[in-house]
């Protein structure tokens, strides 16, 4: 499956321990900085609606990232571990774990580029991506969920999902306990929109 052509697209909502507006946002086009205290914790979480790989029907399925990194550190790294819905077939979780660990190319390449994947896990992800009301229910080790809005009236965008799909910025809490993550934030940074990623 290395050179499987994949195309997916769906719903996207991350929180992170960052005041709002996140520091690394674009907002009306402009280049954001670093992190608001030095070191950024966060969970990441996609809802496919449409897509496929290699002819693997992957609609329905769910993946969610937990991780951090440190500003100080050279290349500001990623670790991260890597969650993929319990309820993905074999097929089916194969193909979501290359395309989010960078493996498949295309413009889905961050976690290639700049991560450090400490696992793979298969768990148990509850997601709303209700706009307003995106929460994550990741098993039983952490979550996320709006609390709040921000008043913004430009537009603030994320290049994970991509700086050309503009979103939502929110309040939101985020919690998680799972191998050296180890956190619990209140009213900290959110953001939701969509994502396209292909090759």
């Amino acid at each position: 499956m290395q050179h499987t052509a994949y195309h997916i697209k769906g719903s996207y909502y991350e929180a992170c321990n960052c005041d709002a507006i996140c520091p690394c946002r674009r907002q009306d086009g402009v280049a954001g900085g670093l992190s608001t205290y030095g070191v950024c914790d966060f969970l990441l979480s996609w809802r496919i609606e449409q897509g496929d790989a290699g002819g693997v029907d992957l609609a329905g399925c769910k993946v969610c990232l937990a991780g951090s990194y440190e500003d100080a550190v050279e290349g500001q790294p990623w670790s991260v571990i890597i969650y993929i819905d319990d309820q993905a077939t074999g097929p089916q979780s194969e193909a979501l774990a290359r395309i989010f660990q960078g493996q498949l190319g295309g413009n889905m390449v961050f976690t290639g580029e700049i991560a450090e994947v400490l696992g793979m896990r298969r768990a148990r992800i509850e997601l709303d991506h209700t706009p307003g009301k995106e929460s994550i229910r990741l098993a039983d080790i952490g979550g996320a969920r709006v609390v709040g809005a921000v008043d913004f009236g430009g537009t603030v965008s994320c290049g994970i999902p991509g700086h050309d799909r503009p979103g939502r910025e929110n309040l939101s809490s985020i919690r998680l306990k799972d191998g050296p993550f180890d956190w619990t934030y209140e009213e900290r940074c959110g953001f939701a929109t969509d994502f396209e990623y292909w090759r």
